[in-house]
């Protein structure tokens, strides 16, 4: 098991493969827009497990009044057959660390509300439900 940053094209897209069920992104679209999120400061890391990503994260280290210096984590998802077996708590703990080494003081994410494991799962992790995030079709 092993932790990286995606940084070629080939790392990207094989990350499509996981992150397609958080998001629905197809594969012609993905590296396209994860190029240009990180020009915004957007990463993606990913947990390779026997030669293929099985969890992603994508986040972004950032300030705002409200936080201060925080790591914000866009995107956090491990494939159906592998949830369960401690990727995504290596994944959140990586996180953890790299936001301490960046100066940050917090972490945050939004999850949709049908999402019910995953924010047992967060609060397992030592999050808490903090605010509400509304949003405006335009």
């Amino acid at each position: 098991m092993r932790i990286e940053l995606a940084q070629t094209n080939e790392e990207i897209i094989e990350c499509h493969a996981v992150m397609r069920h958080l998001r629905d992104v197809d594969a012609s679209t993905f590296l396209e827009r994860v190029r240009s999120q990180e020009k915004a400061g957007y990463r993606l890391a990913f947990l390779r497990l026997n030669g293929s990503p099985v969890a992603v994260a994508g986040f972004r280290v950032s300030e705002n009044l409200a936080w201060g210096r925080h790591l914000y984590v866009d995107d956090l998802v491990t494939l159906a057959e592998a949830r369960s077996r401690g990727h995504g708590a290596a994944l959140l703990s990586w996180l953890d660390r790299l936001a301490k080494q960046e100066g940050c003081e917090q972490i945050h994410l939004d999850s949709g509300t049908e999402r019910e494991d995953a924010h047992r799962f967060y609060v397992r992790k030592g999050f808490n439900v903090s605010s509400l995030h509304f949003k405006k079709i335009l």
